[in-house]
Protein backbone atom coordinates (compact mmCIF):
# COMPACT_ATOMS: atom_id res chain seq x y z
CA UNK A 1 0.00 0.00 0.00
CA UNK A 2 1.22 3.48 -0.90
CA UNK A 3 -0.11 6.69 0.62
CA UNK A 4 0.19 9.93 -1.28
CA UNK A 5 -0.68 13.40 0.01
CA UNK A 6 -0.67 16.37 -2.33
CA UNK A 7 -0.38 20.03 -1.42
CA UNK A 8 0.37 23.35 -3.06
CA UNK A 9 -2.65 23.92 -5.23
CA UNK A 10 -4.53 27.19 -5.32
CA UNK A 11 -5.76 30.01 -7.48
CA UNK A 12 -3.43 31.92 -9.75
CA UNK A 13 -3.68 34.29 -12.66
CA UNK A 14 -2.73 33.19 -16.13
CA UNK A 15 1.02 33.42 -16.59
CA UNK A 16 1.68 32.70 -12.94
CA UNK A 17 3.37 29.78 -11.24
CA UNK A 18 2.58 27.15 -8.63
CA UNK A 19 4.54 24.28 -7.15
CA UNK A 20 2.75 21.13 -6.15
CA UNK A 21 4.19 18.70 -3.64
CA UNK A 22 3.38 15.07 -2.96
CA UNK A 23 4.51 13.28 0.17
CA UNK A 24 4.75 9.53 -0.33
CA UNK A 25 4.74 6.90 2.39
CA UNK A 26 4.07 3.21 2.81
CA UNK A 27 5.48 0.49 0.61
CA UNK A 28 7.18 2.67 -1.96
CA UNK A 29 10.08 1.04 -3.75
CA UNK A 30 12.28 1.47 -6.77
CA UNK A 31 9.91 -0.34 -9.18
CA UNK A 32 7.39 2.47 -8.98
CA UNK A 33 7.01 5.22 -11.52
CA UNK A 34 5.85 8.48 -9.98
CA UNK A 35 3.91 11.20 -11.65
CA UNK A 36 1.08 13.66 -11.85
CA UNK A 37 -2.16 13.49 -13.71
CA UNK A 38 -5.02 15.95 -13.82
CA UNK A 39 -8.74 15.81 -14.23
CA UNK A 40 -10.92 18.69 -15.27
CA UNK A 41 -14.73 18.51 -15.33
CA UNK A 42 -15.96 17.14 -18.62
CA UNK A 43 -12.51 16.07 -19.73
CA UNK A 44 -10.55 12.84 -19.69
CA UNK A 45 -7.90 12.27 -17.07
CA UNK A 46 -4.57 13.38 -18.52
CA UNK A 47 -1.12 12.24 -17.51
CA UNK A 48 0.89 15.43 -17.11
CA UNK A 49 4.41 14.47 -16.06
CA UNK A 50 6.17 11.37 -14.84
CA UNK A 51 9.45 9.92 -13.67
CA UNK A 52 10.06 6.33 -14.62
CA UNK A 53 11.58 3.72 -12.36
CA UNK A 54 14.39 3.70 -14.94
CA UNK A 55 15.03 7.39 -14.29
CA UNK A 56 13.41 8.63 -17.48
CA UNK A 57 11.21 11.71 -17.63
CA UNK A 58 8.17 12.38 -19.74
CA UNK A 59 5.69 15.20 -20.17
CA UNK A 60 2.39 15.66 -21.93
CA UNK A 61 2.75 17.84 -25.00
CA UNK A 62 0.38 20.35 -23.45
CA UNK A 63 2.82 21.15 -20.63
CA UNK A 64 6.25 20.66 -22.19
CA UNK A 65 8.51 23.61 -21.54
CA UNK A 66 6.23 24.93 -18.78
CA UNK A 67 6.05 22.17 -16.16
CA UNK A 68 8.95 20.42 -14.46
CA UNK A 69 8.69 17.25 -12.40
CA UNK A 70 11.29 16.43 -9.78
CA UNK A 71 11.71 14.29 -6.71
CA UNK A 72 13.60 14.37 -3.46
CA UNK A 73 14.21 10.75 -2.56
CA UNK A 74 15.53 11.63 0.87
CA UNK A 75 12.21 13.27 1.69
CA UNK A 76 10.05 10.83 -0.31
CA UNK A 77 8.53 13.86 -1.97
CA UNK A 78 7.54 14.49 -5.56
CA UNK A 79 7.17 17.98 -6.98
CA UNK A 80 5.57 19.61 -9.97
CA UNK A 81 6.74 23.12 -10.80
CA UNK A 82 4.16 24.77 -13.03
CA UNK A 83 5.12 27.97 -14.83
CA UNK A 84 3.34 30.09 -17.43
CA UNK A 85 0.02 28.68 -16.33
CA UNK A 86 -2.87 28.83 -18.77
CA UNK A 87 -6.61 28.78 -18.28
CA UNK A 88 -6.70 25.26 -19.67
CA UNK A 89 -4.42 24.04 -16.87
CA UNK A 90 -7.32 24.42 -14.46
CA UNK A 91 -7.98 20.96 -13.02
CA UNK A 92 -7.61 18.78 -9.97
CA UNK A 93 -4.07 17.45 -9.90
CA UNK A 94 -3.30 14.04 -8.52
CA UNK A 95 -0.02 12.48 -7.52
CA UNK A 96 0.24 8.86 -8.55
CA UNK A 97 2.47 5.86 -8.08
CA UNK A 98 2.33 2.83 -10.36
CA UNK A 99 4.60 -0.10 -11.00
CA UNK A 100 6.17 0.42 -14.41
CA UNK A 101 9.49 1.03 -16.09
CA UNK A 102 9.50 4.15 -18.25
CA UNK A 103 8.04 7.58 -17.75
CA UNK A 104 6.15 7.41 -21.03
CA UNK A 105 4.43 4.23 -19.81
CA UNK A 106 3.59 6.01 -16.59
CA UNK A 107 1.74 8.81 -18.38
CA UNK A 108 -0.64 6.21 -19.79
CA UNK A 109 -1.11 3.96 -16.77
CA UNK A 110 -0.61 6.07 -13.67
CA UNK A 111 -4.33 6.63 -13.19
CA UNK A 112 -4.59 2.87 -12.56
CA UNK A 113 -2.11 2.98 -9.69
CA UNK A 114 -2.21 4.61 -6.27
CA UNK A 115 -3.51 8.18 -6.07
CA UNK A 116 -3.64 10.92 -3.52
CA UNK A 117 -6.72 12.97 -2.75
CA UNK A 118 -5.71 15.60 -5.28
CA UNK A 119 -5.20 19.33 -5.08
CA UNK A 120 -7.16 21.91 -7.04
CA UNK A 121 -5.41 24.30 -9.41
CA UNK A 122 -7.51 27.16 -10.76
CA UNK A 123 -6.10 29.55 -13.34
CA UNK A 124 -8.01 32.74 -14.03
CA UNK A 125 -7.63 35.53 -16.56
Amino acid sequence: QVQLVESGGGSVQAGGSLRLSCAASGHTHSSYCMGWFRHAPGKEREGVAAIGSDGSYSYADSVKGRFTISQDNAKNTLYLQMNSLKLEDTARYYCAAVMCETASQALDVMRFGYWGQGTQVTVSS
